[in-house]
């Protein structure tokens, strides 16, 4: 890692990944395009769009961070049984399978009261979040361990790094996982 932190460092570290991922973010705007019939059509889904990639990105960049200090510190070790490394994994697991039922309810809720009656009944909705909502933290949590990693391997700080890749990934990860569970079990 670098022992002196300027702004021609940081910004030669992040501009082309930035550049990379925000072409990678059109990705995500359209495979909404190619669904947008089927979310106005169910609005409970159209409501959970944004709050769960979102929900997705917060998850995978507390993780970030936390692995970032780690990292700062020389406390983790990357191997598989490292205490720091698996802790904040079962961690972001737990937080994912406490908040993302919330957010279906909150999202049935949501398209119930701005649309009136919704094609999905309130359980579908939560069922729906709450698989996207698992399957999104197991990506989530492989997409920052792969990224602090790599940071850490080639020498780059994972606070100018790792939450760009974290979050950007889970835009993209979310909306697809969401239509395919949604596709699945909601049709």
């Amino acid at each position: 890692m670098p022992e002196r932190w300027t702004v021609r460092a940081i910004t030669r570290a992040t501009l082309p990944l930035l550049v990379v991922l925000s072409i990678v973010e059109l990705g995500s705007g359209l495979v909404l395009g190619s669904v947008e019939e089927q979310l106005l059509a169910s609005p409970s889904l159209l409501v959970l769009v944004p709050v769960t990639i979102g929900t997705a990105g917060n998850l995978g960049s507390v993780l970030a961070a936390r692995l970032s200090t780690a990292v700062h510190l020389g406390t983790v070790s990357f191997e598989p049984d490292d205490d720091a490394l698996v802790g904040n994994a079962v961690a972001t697991f737990a937080l994912a399978a406490s908040v993302f039922p919330v957010v279906g309810l909150g999202a049935w809720t949501t398209a119930e009261l701005a649309a009136g009656a919704t094609r999905l009944s309130p359980l579908r909705v939560v069922l729906v979040a709450t698989v996207a909502g698992a399957v999104l933290a197991v990506l989530a949590v492989a997409v920052t361990l792969a990224a602090t990693y790599v940071a850490y391997r080639r020498g780059l700080d994972p606070d100018d790094v790792v939450i760009p890749v974290v979050t950007n990934a889970c835009d993209v990860l979310g909306v697809v996982v969401l239509v395919a569970v949604a596709a699945v079990l909601a049709p």
